[in-house]
Parts: C-alpha cells; structure tokens; sequence
C-alpha cells in the first residue's frame, strides 16, 4: 500500500502489531517495525508495558524523534531500569520473564519456522543472511509476534532452515522437541493477521486488512492457508494512533 494520504504498509504493520502488546507485558522487541510497535504501545494503552533488548537493557524510554537505528545504540539505555549483559537477558527468557519476543524474518513456514540466515542449498547459498543473533533463545523461550511483508518467497511451505523454531512439525512437535515454552501467537503482514491451529498448530488467516481479499492473500503464500468465507476485517489505523506513530518515527526511519 503505497502512502496516499491514508497509511503507508509499514505504518499498518506497526499498528496491527501495536494492538497485540498488553499493559504489563515485558516485550523482547527487536529494531524496526518490533520497536516502533512496542513504543506506540506504550504511549497509547500500555504505559505499564516494558521493553527488553537483546544489547542488555530493560525497561528503556525511547524519545519520539530520536529512534535508534541498532539494539545496541546508546539512544536504548535512556532512563533504563537496568543495563544487563547479554547472558543476563537470555537468562531472563530462561526464567520465564519475558511474555513476548517480537521480531521479524526472511523466510517463514505453515508451522511458524523462521529463517533468517540463508536461502537455497547450505552448501553454496543464494542469499546469506543475518543470522540468528538471540532469535533462537526468543523463539524457544516465548510467545511469539512475528511482522513482515506477505510475499509468496517469504511464506513457504518449508523453510530452507529453521533459524528460529515456530511448531517445527506441527502437532505436538515443538513440545515433543523438549521446547515447553513459548510458540508462535501471531504473525501481522501488510495484508493479514495469522494465527495457528489449535491443534495442528498449521497457519491460518484469522482477519484481513481492509480492502484485502482472501484470494490476494493465498495468492502471496507458498502453501494453503485454507481461508474461509467469513474472515474478519480488521478496523483500520485510526487518526490517534497515526499521529502517535508519526511523531514517534517523523524522519521516517521505519515506516517509509
């Protein structure tokens, strides 16, 4: 969605995303998209909402205007509860502190998998990408939100390697893996808002944004997502949080 005086499709990710987070909730938000959600969380129905980076700070105050452009930025410490090392963040997942790990990905599967650090064969690779970082910790350890755009090659059938675990296999998969924690809770593109199933922890379409058709939506993803008659439409961004959002990021660091 291209900006036309309504909303750009980063500007609805950012929304959509902002709605999930909780007061109270303590947020492993990453840069981009995860960090301007949890900010606009905060400063809209979440004031007690506390984010964590994966640099080693808790409880950060983010300046509107003055967003950082790395985790690992000076601009994170600002009025922080506590500067931690790393492995004292990663311990904090460990002990059940953290409610939601938020971040986006490359590649992700119908059970929730996410790549993010190559594309085609191991052995010679057509695109190499970041890395893990401390995404596999979040992934093991906490419920997950994932955003990113909702293309055909970023939503495949099976990832061409499991960065980040979603269900792994479906079913009673992750659980059986050893990883009782956590799981994926819902992943917000520019066209949809998915959850799993229940039971087969398979991807499924639980609203679309306004003016999206449920075919637009299969058609952009690698595998069936078996997408009803009577989805719901989401309500779309209001003036109030767009104009949070706007002061927060006004160079357009993240929503271009």
């Amino acid at each position: 969605m291209s900006r036309n005086g309504s909303y750009t499709a980063s500007e609805l990710l950012a929304v959509m995303s902002c709605r999930l987070l909780k007061d109270g909730q303590t947020v492993f938000a990453g840069v981009g998209i995860p960090l301007l959600a949890a900010t606009l969380a905060q400063r809209l129905h979440a004031p007690g909402l506390t984010i964590l980076f994966e640099g080693g700070v808790l409880g950060p105050f983010v300046v509107a205007g003055e967003l950082p452009p790395s985790t690992n930025e000076q601009r994170c410490t600002r009025r922080a509860n506590m500067l931690l090392t790393i492995t004292d963040v990663l311990l904090l997942l460990q002990r059940g502190y953290v409610d939601v790990g938020f971040m986006g990905g490359a590649q992700i599967d119908c059970h929730g998998n996410l790549n993010s650090s190559f594309i085609g064969d191991p052995a010679k690779p057509k695109i190499r990408l970041p890395g893990t970082g401390g995404g596999n910790d979040i992934a093991s350890l906490a419920q997950m939100i994932v955003a990113m755009k909702h293309e055909k090659r970023r939503f495949v059938e099976k990832v061409d390697f499991i960065t980040s675990p979603g269900f792994l296999d479906g079913d009673t998969s992750r659980r059986d893996s050893g990883l009782v924690a956590g799981g994926m809770y819902r992943v917000v593109t520019d066209l949809a808002v998915l959850g799993f199933d229940d039971k087969s922890k398979r991807m499924k379409v639980l609203a679309l944004h306004p003016g999206v058709v449920g075919r637009s939506v299969q058609d952009n993803t690698g595998f069936d997502l078996g997408i009803g008659s009577d989805v719901p439409a989401t309500e779309p961004p209001s003036e109030r949080e767009l104009r949070a959002l706007r002061e927060l990021d006004p160079d357009r660091l993240y929503i271009a």
